[in-house]
């Protein structure tokens, strides 16, 4: 029986064919692995921390993501994670961002593969499942918020004791560094640079922006600079507030009025408080001078300037918090972000989990023969009322296929016409109902239904068989 080392050792002659890798690609890069002695006695020291600590940059200017973007560039995404970072202080960005991430990970799951597998990953230990404890909800949304905002994002899996399978850890993106001249991705670690090979059963390198230059196709140098216009122009506008929040004062002399008189008057004014009163001689006057109120129209249009443009970056429509038709108080990830969107991060997030975190685990429970045949996932980015109007499709198109096939029975009889029979093929191709394996006969309704829950998509083949028997036609097979 092949231990987990030699297991893993498995996985990572498979790599090049899970994720397609070129022919290329180089190998094993310059410095330590993950699980050298030389790393895991620095983290053992530093509590298991690989990432180093993080720098806080408080103020922005558009010089900075100028600087940032050369940066990505040449490979060094220091300041482009530190500026994704502060955009989270930004109720805007921060809450498409939350939504569009929170949504993916919650997406209904479909898993295909061999039944064993598939039934270890759905195995409930509480209220969670195997595949909840391996891919945490909360570290799952953060990698996909990297993903959408910078681009890409690095991850661990780190064994757990008493476990066959680890569990994702979410590392900071600011210590990522890619080297052109290697074409390979490295991992600024508290020990030493550590080379990263995703999906070799320890790094999980989500990329959704594409495997060359992800941070290009990444939202933040839109995002950054509707972040940092708007970071501008609310502090513009506080101080245009409490520079205008107290009106000034003013004393109208009459002619004649002597500068004793004038210099007594003011010093009144100095010391007007609240609830003052004046008894003025004739001919004064005390008046207050206030602002005309609309100066602040001018940093409020830059603030829903930026909102916009941070909205059309992250969800593809503009998204309100009103009650516009769409927007925040739906509280619909469907409503908030585009349906495309949404679809292209649910198929990246999957893509990362069928190549980088799901053969492990299934090397590791089951041997690595199990690797071909193990477990995937899909996650359905669907509209519920798009499942039902699909679903309503399906059983309008089964029943159609059954009265066709009524009308030829008919004619057959009425005319003494060979029989003819419906190409089942064209017409699931047609309507695009999802089939599995042909059903002969051998298994009873039972089995398959049994099979059917097991496995995604529903069986249709056991479904017209079982039609074919209640409606009292003869079964026949697709090569009929």
């Amino acid at each position: 029986m092949a231990t987990p080392s030699g297991r893993l050792a498995a996985l990572r002659e498979l790599l090049p064919a899970l994720l397609g890798l070129s022919a290329y690609s180089t190998g094993k890069g310059f410095g330590p692995s993950l699980d050298s002695p030389q790393v895991v006695k620095v983290r053992e020291a530093l509590g298991g921390n690989l990432s180093p600590w993080p720098t806080t940059k408080i103020r922005w200017y558009l010089a900075d993501l100028e600087t940032a973007q050369h940066n990505a560039d040449a490979g060094n995404f220091r300041l482009a994670a530190q500026i994704c970072r502060a955009m989270r202080r930004d109720g805007t960005i921060s809450g498409l961002l939350e939504t569009l991430a929170s949504g993916i990970v919650r997406l209904p799951k479909k898993f295909y593969g061999s039944e064993e597998s598939v039934s270890a990953l759905r195995a409930r230990n509480g209220s969670r499942s195997v595949f909840d404890d391996m891919v945490p909800t909360s570290e799952a949304g953060l990698l996909v918020d990297d993903g959408a905002n910078l681009g890409m994002g690095i991850g661990e899996l780190v064994p757990v004791p008493g476990r066959d399978f680890p569990i994702l850890i979410r590392l900071e993106p600011e210590f990522l560094q890619y080297r052109w001249n290697e074409n390979r991705w490295y991992y600024l670690s508290v020990a030493a640079p550590i080379p990263i090979t995703p999906g070799d059963g320890r790094w999980v390198l989500h990329s959704p922006g594409g495997r060359l230059a992800p941070w290009m196709s990444g939202k933040w140098p839109a995002t950054g600079r509707a972040f940092i216009n708007k970071e501008h122009a609310l502090l513009h506008r506080a101080n245009y507030v409490a520079k205008l929040a107290n009106a000034a004062r003013a004393a109208y002399a009459p002619m004649g009025a002597t500068e004793p008189e004038r210099a007594g008057m003011l010093s009144r004014l100095i010391a007007w408080g609240m609830n003052t009163v004046f008894d003025l001689p004739m001919g004064w006057e005390v008046k207050l001078i206030e602002s005309n109120g609309v100066g602040y129209q001018v940093f409020q249009a830059d603030i829903d300037t930026s909102d916009k443009e941070a909205a059309m970056a992250i969800a593809g429509q503009v998204v309100t918090s009103g009650d516009a038709p769409t927007g925040f108080i739906k509280g619909d990830l469907y409503e908030m972000i585009r349906g495309d969107i949404i679809e292209k991060h649910a198929m990246g997030w999957a893509y990362t989990l069928n190549t980088q975190v799901l053969p492990q685990f299934n090397a590791l429970r089951f041997g690595e023969s199990a690797i071909a045949d193990g477990a995937i996932i899909e996650l359905d980015s669907n509209k519920p009322k798009d499942l039902q109007a699909q679903a309503s499709a399906f059983v309008t198109a089964g029943d159609a296929m059954v009265k066709i096939q009524q009308t030829f029975d008919e004619i057959a009889r009425l005319t003494g016409r060979p029989r003819k029979l419906v190409d089942l093929d064209e017409l699931v191709t047609r309507f695009g109902i999802p089939i599995a394996d042909d059903v002969s006969g051998q298994k009873t309704p039972n089995e398959e239904s049994d099979r059917a829950v097991s496995m995604a998509p529903v069986d249709i083949a056991a479904v017209r068989a079982r039609l074919y028997r209640e409606r009292g036609y003869r079964q026949v097979s697709e090569s009929a």
